[in-house]
């Protein structure tokens, strides 16, 4: 299969699973309307969501560094799917933190193991690589829509319909990895290049990524609410704001790969953040229209540095893509879910700007790690891939370079 219609494919797959992580977010002031949730209760569905995934993640990613599973892609799609459909349906709060986490393991399930598949589709292509990683952001763009249209319409017993998306994606990854497996057959595949790994590096790259976290998170848990305060609208206020912060991601992954050309991938991260910076505290400070301008900026800002972030990672342990794949798309994004229950408390306890207001000084450290961070070496190509000892998928094999090479 040609690459850039297996990575079409991948990036429609990954679409389908991140809008059941937007789905979350998304659904918050649905449960606040109807079941009456106060702000902490209601952000502790965002932290069910996000506590087991950031846990799973990188177990996911560590098993499929010993092991190919590309069963994952079409069954974690369809758990993401699946828990998000009966969270609307459960009638008391701990069955609905129970589907919500269901559906949790099934996000953290898929990204290590579609990460690997997307990184030997791509051939180690960065500009693959954020086509992969703009599916994702432009499920999360069309996550508040797709649960607006259904639970506005009908409330929270209609949300089975929001299970339409992991039928999709479940069907667009067969292709893909049918092809793979033809590939890793015949023996003429080409594996992402390998290398030397640079663990504290990684290290630093990850705990920027946290903070970039803790400011998605708590941007998307709330903003829709105090999007509706700072522009006196109502619901379709906070929808339009929640649209944006998403939609915004498409744009600024996109950004982020163009502008990587120009300069080198950490440049371009670390400005990013420093803009990041000013447009959070207009989102905090600034009221009236010019609202939804910063809150464009802020996920540009965010986002430019997504895709590049990834593929910083899989390039700081290139023998442990997986690994990487599973913190960089799971652990380091899922963790700031942990912060929303105590902006949830200082918001019920205050107020929600001044929940919001720490937020401002998270891309400021994000910068500063960057800062110290390297760009990574040109890693040693390898050989074609050869199939894995279950048959389940491919696996590169390292080539040691000679002196004349």
């Amino acid at each position: 299969m040609p690459r850039n219609k297996s990575i079409i494919l991948l990036s429609a797959g990954h679409a389908c699973v991140d809008v059941y992580q937007g789905a979350v977010a998304s659904l918050v002031p649905f449960f606040i309307a109807e079941r009456a949730y106060t702000y902490a209760v209601a952000s502790g569905i965002v932290l069910a969501a996000s506590l087991l995934s950031s846990v799973a993640q990188p177990l996911f990613g560590a098993l499929t560094d010993r092991r190919a599973l590309p069963w994952l892609l079409p069954v974690s799609t369809m758990l993401g799917g699946l828990g998000i459909a009966l969270s609307g349906l459960a009638g008391s709060y701990p069955l609905t933190l129970a589907f919500v986490a269901v559906s949790g393991i099934g996000v953290a399930a898929y990204h290590p193991e579609s990460a690997r598949v997307a990184r030997i589709a791509s051939k180690g292509s960065h500009t693959a690589m954020g086509w992969f990683s703009l599916g994702g952001n432009i499920g999360f763009a069309v996550a508040p829509i797709l649960v607006t249209a259904v639970v506005a319409t009908g409330g929270l017993r209609l949300s089975p319909l929001l299970a339409v998306p992991a039928l999709a994606g479940s069907v667009l990854c067969l292709p893909v990895l049918r092809a793979l497996d033809r590939t890793a057959r015949t023996g003429s595949g080409t594996a992402a290049p390998v290398g030397a790994d640079d663990k504290i590096s990684f290290v630093k790259l990850s705990l920027a990524v946290v903070c970039r976290s803790v400011v998605f998170v708590g941007l998307s848990t709330f903003i829709s609410l105090y999007a509706q305060q700072r522009t006196a609208g109502g619901t379709s206020a906070g929808t339009a704001a929640l649209f944006v912060l998403y939609l915004g991601g498409a744009v600024g992954t996109v950004l982020g790969g163009s502008l990587a050309g120009r300069w080198d991938r950490v440049t371009v991260v670390r400005r990013s953040y420093l803009l990041t910076v000013a447009a959070v505290a207009g989102i905090v400070f600034i009221p009236g229209p010019a609202f939804y301008l910063f809150v464009a900026l802020t996920s540009a800002g965010l986002y430019v540095p997504f895709s590049l972030q990834v593929t910083l990672g899989q390039d700081y342990l290139p023998t442990r893509v997986g690994t990487a794949s599973g913190i960089m798309l799971g652990l380091t994004v899922s963790v700031g879910g942990l912060a929303a229950p105590l902006l949830g408390g200082l918001a019920d306890a205050a107020s929600l700007q001044v929940a919001l207001a720490p937020l401002i000084m998270m891309p400021a450290l994000s910068w500063l790690l960057f800062r110290t961070l390297p760009e990574p070496t040109a890693p040693k190509p390898v050989a074609p891939a050869r199939q894995s000892a279950d048959g389940a998928g491919i696996e590169p094999v390292p080539i040691q370079r000679t002196s004349s090479g």
